[in-house]
């Protein structure tokens, strides 16, 4: 029977301490930085997956004790196990899964795990819903609450619906933090890549207050020439 205990065992075999003092420095865990106190184990991608993968089955109980964890590879095993469990879930299960991800937001604290698991959960279950938790989201206080606010609406983008995250997005122009300058750009270019027309009125509309940042994101991909025209206003 695979257990959580047994999950915790099989993640700690993998550790690498080099790797967790890269990673540590990378997510920038030191005293007064925004992933102040978050403990890595130092084990790669490819294999948190292949162990969330294994315990797919591990129950919603355990894996929101797992999601509580300090271990920064345990709380992404929690993650990666609850998206494929919304994946696989009826509507009862679905909806309580998102409760329990929403519930749950302030230990989804950091900007990868925010930007795994926003979209495939948050995004994917309010897509046919109403949205008013997402402007909630995006007025918290807390930084990661606002990014999975930005980062949910991903999901509306890869389905050409663009309303919300320029709404949202509306909201976190004067966000005084750069992780939600660099989403708020991501977003924005990825809106670009589907509809350029979309992202250029946006942009025309809201140029001079988008942060620095913001518009470097959202500008990437566009012609030299044209960046320069962006930059210079």
């Amino acid at each position: 029977m695979l257990t959580l205990s047994g999950l915790k065992r099989e993640l700690k075999a993998e550790a690498n301490p080099e790797k967790a003092k890269i990673l540590q420095r990378f997510f920038k865990t030191g005293p007064g930085e925004y992933g102040a106190g978050d403990v890595f184990l130092g084990v790669t991608a490819p294999k948190i997956r292949k162990i969330a993968k294994k315990y797919h089955n591990l129950g919603l109980a355990d894996v929101i004790k797992l999601l509580h964890s300090k271990i920064h590879e345990e709380r992404a095993t929690a993650l990666l196990i609850m998206i494929g469990k919304f994946q696989r879930g009826t509507k009862k299960e679905k909806e309580e899964i998102y409760k329990t991800y929403l519930k749950n937001a302030k230990y989804v604290n950091n900007w990868d795990l925010v930007d795994m698991s926003a979209d495939k959960i948050a995004g994917d279950y309010l897509f046919n819903r109403p949205k008013g938790i997402l402007y909630k989201l995006a007025s918290s206080k807390n930084l990661w609450e606002r990014r999975i606010a930005v980062m949910a609406t991903f999901n509306f983008i890869k389905k050409n619906e663009f309303e919300e995250t320029f709404k949202i997005v509306e909201i976190l122009l004067n966000d005084s933090h750069d992780l939600i300058h660099k989403a708020v750009g991501w977003m924005l270019r990825e809106i670009g890549k589907r509809n350029l027309k979309a992202e250029e009125d946006f942009l025309n509309k809201h140029c001079r207050k988008i942060p620095r940042t913001a518009l470097r994101y959202a500008i990437e991909k566009f012609p030299e020439n044209i960046r320069k025209q962006y930059l210079l206003r």
